[in-house]
């Protein structure tokens, strides 16, 4: 009996530990059309950043065309990092890397202001931060509630609305009847495709319209594509191509407050993305993933690209097929990196006439302040916050609707407030601690965080710690009711475990009737803590 007992115990040992969906490997059949669906979803997204800025600054179409190479390839070193890992970098989800639009108005300004060089600088500064502050960041998370990033989120798609009208009108102070034509047909197909497509085609609207709006416009005359035949099949993305970067102190300031934009949205996306896949993210792999995002901006600076940060658009797309596997999103990465050493390819997204592009802008720019929106949702609007998000909104039009206001004041004052998108920021962050700031030391309450990429198809389950009776715990609540200016993870502090699985009092959020959807306290401010412990949720 005994010998029975101790082979049926050998045989338990010997049984493989099953792998969790998130580090199994698809076959390739299935791995390259799931990954390439991914890029697919954030290609439009990934590619328009550099057109904006390249197009500001009046570069020639050869450097366009290398800028989107560059971009590319950096996007899928960035979505190789974060998705496989080494050491104390990435989070080790299926999460897609790419340039952020909340670094577009600073870059302008600072590019203009002295030159590129200058953007690539503050760049490799802002993510050597990000890679410094991200073990810490925890604590920060305060200070960016519901109705600062709502609204900053806000000022970012409606400033960028001037790109877009920008593209529609070459420029110049009206459209061309024709131009108009392409845009308004660019957006119908936009929508069109989003209302009769199938989920899945769906989630590449843009990339499709923008597609469709090129085709109709071949006909017209307006497609350039004479790069193409020049540009080669392959070509090495040759780092500091533009030259040595410059570390202007002003334009490093600046693009500090969007290395701290880039951070909050980062967490969001990792924390949906673990809910999504059911590996909840502890606070070590939450600063993983920080880290990752912050070498990737790094590597962007010197490779001649710009800030990087999760893709939200990606995150709907893992709930969307149910594939956890994080292998995915590297075999989206490495597909990247090939479109990006294919100088071909990015010769042909710069053929794209820039009435088309201004059609797919209003829907891609629109889709960033709707996110904004319904971040803000998760606010009540009481005589403070409404200040908060008025006053904050109207510091950032005044350079979008009259760019010469702050041309009297001095180089480094005009590098932040130039940019309606930096200034809107500091002026919401500001704004919220001196209005709200009472309540930032009482009671902290749960943060929706809404990136401002794309328009989330996906709210994940947030955790919150009852910090009001000094006994709760983290506790898995299916939305966040509504919430005031002040709502942000409680981090800090330490948890201390529930006594029991019993309902709370009726004061405090309903929690989820499953134990097992109940994860186990954390300590938020410990960055190296255990990796199954679930960190907070902004």
């Amino acid at each position: 009996m005994t010998d029975t007992v101790a082979a049926a115990a050998r045989e338990v040992d010997e049984v493989p530990p099953t792998k969790h969906p998130v580090d199994e490997i698809p076959r390739l059949a299935r791995l390259f059309p799931l990954g390439l669906q991914h890029v697919l979803a954030m290609y439009a997204g990934a590619v328009a950043v550099p057109l904006i800025v390249g197009g500001a600054l009046g570069y020639s179409a050869a450097d366009l065309a290398f800028l989107i190479s560059a971009d590319l390839f950096v996007a899928g070193i960035a979505t190789i990092i974060q998705s496989v890992g080494f050491w104390r970098f990435g989070v080790r989800l299926p999460i897609m890397q790419g340039v952020t639009f909340a670094a577009v108005g600073p870059m302008i300004s600072i590019g203009t202001t002295y030159d590129i060089t200058a953007v690539f600088g503050a760049t490799i500064a802002t993510g050597l931060f990000m890679v410094l502050v991200a073990p810490f960041f925890s604590t920060l998370l305060r200070f960016f509630p519901p109705i600062v990033t709502g609204t900053v989120i806000l000022i970012i798609g409606v400033s960028l609305m001037d790109v877009a009208a920008g593209w529609i009108t070459s420029q110049g102070e009206s459209a061309a009847p024709s131009d108009l034509g392409l845009a308004a047909g660019t957006l119908l197909f936009i929508v069109l495709v989003e209302r009769f497509a199938p989920s899945a085609i769906a989630r590449c609207s843009v990339l499709i319209g923008l597609a469709l709006g090129t085709l109709a416009a071949l006909p017209m005359g307006k497609v350039d594509w004479s790069g193409v035949g020049d540009a080669g099949w392959f070509a090495v993305v040759t780092p500091l191509h533009f030259g040595l970067p410059t570390f202007p102190v002003a334009a490093v300031l600046s693009m500090l407050v969007v290395g701290l934009v880039i951070m909050v949205e980062t967490t969001g996306d990792m924390i949906a993305v673990g809910e999504i896949v059911e590996k909840p993210v502890s606070t070590k792999r939450l600063a993983d993933g920080l880290r990752a995002d912050g070498l990737s901006t790094m590597l962007g600076g010197f490779f001649n690209t710009f800030p990087y940060t999760a893709f939200a658009q990606n995150v709907g797309l893992v709930s969307l097929t149910g594939v956890a596997s994080r292998f995915v999103a590297t075999m989206a990465g490495l597909i990247l990196v090939v479109l990006g050493l294919v100088p071909k390819v990015s010769a042909v997204v710069e053929g794209v006439p820039s009435a088309v592009l201004g059609g797919a802008g209003i829907a891609l720019f629109g889709m960033v302040a709707a996110s904004g929106i319904r971040s803000l949702s998760k606010v009540r609007f009481d005589n403070k916050n409404i200040l908060v998000v008025a006053v904050a909104l109207g510091v950032a039009m005044l350079p979008t609707v009259k760019p010469e206001i702050y041309a009297e004041f001095p180089t480094w004052f005009q590098l932040v407030f130039d940019s309606g998108i930096s200034a809107g920021a500091i002026a919401a962050i500001l704004l919220n601690l001196l209005l709200n700031g009472d309540q930032l030391k009482g009671v902290q309450d749960t943060q929706d965080v809404a990136p401002h990429d794309a328009l989330r198809a996906v709210q994940p389950a947030v955790l919150t710690y009852d910090a009001a009776t000094g006994t709760g715990g983290t506790v898995e609540v299916s939305a966040p009711a509504a919430t005031t200016g002040t709502d942000a993870v409680a981090v800090g502090s330490e948890p201390e475990p529930l006594a029991s699985p019993e309902p709370p009092v009726s004061s405090e959020p309903a929690v989820s009737s499953d134990p097992a959807a109940t994860p186990d306290p954390v300590t938020p401010s410990d960055p190296v803590g255990d990796d199954d412990a679930p960190t907070g949720r902004s």
